[in-house]
């Protein structure tokens, strides 16, 4: 009885034994297959080339330097945000909510999109295992990585361009002669010499007029003959005659006042008197004393400088900050803290070819000829502002040329590249944003180039480790095939002799039954042949 109970003892201790060293076996193999499978998925990388990655150690393709171990996000940090973005009743927290056609197009609450389509939301786990990025924070603070709040103000920027005063063009008098003869006296007799309005020019002797002015006088006195005429056409013809002299004077810019001397005393005058247009000064003169002129020769060109233009170029990114009627200010070089101020009357339709700039006009009063055509100036164009603009740092976008993005920083280390839509931009270092913000995130504005290269890096290293974990997909799953296709051909096999052994078992019952009869019939031959075998072991047969 004891040793029964021994014998169960040892039994148990033995089954124990043999499980424990089961499971330490296989805690080895997983964790040999573990570190096997962080070996596997170590990759390299060029300290210089960053986007080179390898899946081995050796040298960079592109510049020969020895690959250092590239550090490796573990999956564990992705199970861990995806159960923090979850609140206490295990509900997903929305970040946003956006446009299905356009990702740029966000809001904070549901709705509508531009396009009337309804808004789809955003889970932050969506956005932790999607582009975002972690960083250790040690790593964090020493590429100086600085952040902002994105800000709602009233967006506006001052236009500071160089400018050149020029003569108004609406202001511009040309006098001219109408009729031809010679100049017997020039009383503006140099350029830039002031003039005012109706003050006379020059004299000019034309035999035409002398003739013209005897007509008049001979039509005026044949009106007064024939105007007690019993014929009323006669009168008529009188009274057409004068009128069409008279007109003829008039036509040649002689004023009433000179027909009514000429009507009054008889006589004739053998000069004609130009009189200034305007007051101004007078910018070209072509008039020199005694000169034979011809009629509609430009003798004179007088410029009223009471206001002048100012022609400004602005850049073409500018060019949507300005309006036609904004007020503007320019500065007088010659005069410190002096300001003139104005409007812009008129935006040009087309760029400069050379300089890539667009032309604008302002017009500006100038009281004691201050501004002289030709000066140069400076103007600053103040732009309305635009109301409750959403605003970023312009050193926190980040421009590749197709697509503009900025970092939203996370809680943990988490950074977040959103793409955004920009608008303009204003003096003071700010730019607004139109699309892809809401108003209440924290951006990078200081070592994003650093993420983004971090980022694409990391974007880099899933498609490889994608592409890989493909492939050894495809051959496990190809190996599988190949080790279950023979198993069924030898079943199939089987299952064939099967057949064929059932079919020659019915069909040979009389077979078996001679063969059972045979075998009957042979035993007692086999037992003496037995039987004599064991006497000749024993040595009784003869022939020992």
């Amino acid at each position: 009885m004891r040793l029964k109970y021994l014998l169960i003892i040892g039994g148990l201790l033995l089954t124990i034994a043999v499980f424990s060293g089961c499971s330490s076996d296989t805690e080895k193999e997983e964790n040999t297959a573990q570190a096997s499978s962080e070996t596997t998925n170590q990759l390299w990388t060029c300290g210089m080339h960053p986007e080179v990655i390898l899946d081995e150690p050796g040298q960079c393709p592109k510049c020969g330097m020895d690959l250092v171990p590239l550090k490796q996000n573990t999956g564990t940090d992705k199970g861990s945000d995806k159960s923090k973005s979850k609140s206490a009743t295990g509900e997903r927290k929305i970040l946003y909510w956006q446009a299905p056609m356009n990702p740029t197009e966000i809001y904070d609450r549901p709705g509508k999109s531009k396009m009337g389509m309804d808004l789809i939301p955003v889970y932050e786990d969506q956005v932790s295992s999607g582009s975002s990025i972690q960083i250790d924070p040690v790593t964090v603070q020493n590429m100086g990585v600085r952040t902002a709040h994105v800000q709602r103000i009233d967006f506006s920027r001052t236009i500071r361009t160089v400018a050149k005063v020029d003569y108004n063009e609406e202001k511009l008098y040309t006098v001219s002669s109408k009729i031809s003869g010679w100049i017997e006296k020039l009383y503006v007799d140099y350029t830039g010499k002031p003039v005012r309005k109706g003050q006379t020019l020059l004299e000019i002797y034309s035999p035409e007029l002398v003739t013209t002015q005897q007509e008049y006088l001979l039509a005026l006195k044949n009106q007064k003959m024939v105007g007690e005429s019993k014929f009323a056409s006669v009168r008529d013809g009188a009274q057409s005659l004068l009128n069409a002299s008279r007109q003829r004077l008039l036509y040649w810019d002689i004023p009433e006042s000179e027909i009514n001397r000429l009507q009054e005393t008889g006589v004739v005058r053998k000069t004609l008197r130009l009189n200034s247009p305007a007051s101004g000064v007078v910018i070209h003169k072509n008039a020199i004393d005694g000169m034979f002129v011809k009629e509609g020769k430009d003798l004179y060109q007088i410029a009223d400088l009471s206001t002048v233009w100012v022609l400004a170029s602005i850049y073409d990114n500018e060019a949507p900050w300005v309006r036609t009627g904004q007020t503007a200010k320019i500065e007088l070089p010659y005069v410190p803290g002096k300001t003139l101020e104005g409007k812009i009357t008129y935006i040009y339709p087309y760029l400069d070819e050379k300089a890539r700039d667009l032309k604008i006009r302002l017009e500006f009063p100038n009281p004691g000829l201050q501004l002289k055509p030709g000066m140069y100036t400076n103007v600053l164009i103040q732009t309305p502002p635009i109301k409750d603009a959403l605003v970023v740092p312009v050193e926190a976008v980040i421009r590749s040329g197709r697509r503009n993005l900025v970092f939203i920083a996370r809680e943990g280390g988490r950074f977040e590249p959103r793409e955004v839509n920009i608008g303009e931009e204003s003096d003071d270092g700010k730019i607004r944003i139109i699309g892809g913000l809401l108003g209440d995130e924290e951006i990078v504005i200081s070592a994003q180039f650093l993420l983004d290269s971090e980022s694409r890096l990391q974007e880099a290293i899933q498609k490889m480790l994608a592409e890989k974990a493909g492939k050894a997909q495809k051959e496990t799953k190809k190996e599988t095939d190949m080790d279950k296709s023979p198993d069924k051909s030898v079943e199939d096999q089987e299952d064939h002799s099967t057949m064929e052994m059932d079919q020659d078992n019915s069909g040979n019952e009389d077979h078996d039954h001679s063969t059972m009869n045979m075998e009957k019939d042979e035993k007692p031959a086999v037992k003496k042949q037995a039987d004599s075998e064991m006497k000749c072991g024993e040595g009784k047969c003869g022939g020992y």
